[in-house]
């Protein structure tokens, strides 16, 4: 499933790593591994979305 671009990610639609993946994924398959400029705005945005979806590791004290 694909989103439109957006500047931010929108927390009221939050998304697991998992569907951010899957939208990184689609968009290299679509530039043929090469970026453009717009593109790499795009997957720098994705990238800084799926971090933040991604698990964080629990701390043991």
């Amino acid at each position: 499933m694909l989103h439109t671009m957006s500047i931010t990610p929108d927390s009221a639609s939050e998304r697991s790593a998992a569907e951010v993946n899957e939208e990184i994924r689609a968009l290299w398959f679509r530039a043929g591994g090469t970026l453009n400029i717009d593109e790499r705005r795009e997957y720098q945005r994705l990238v800084t979305e799926w971090a933040a979806a991604a698990p964080q590791p629990t701390k043991v004290a």
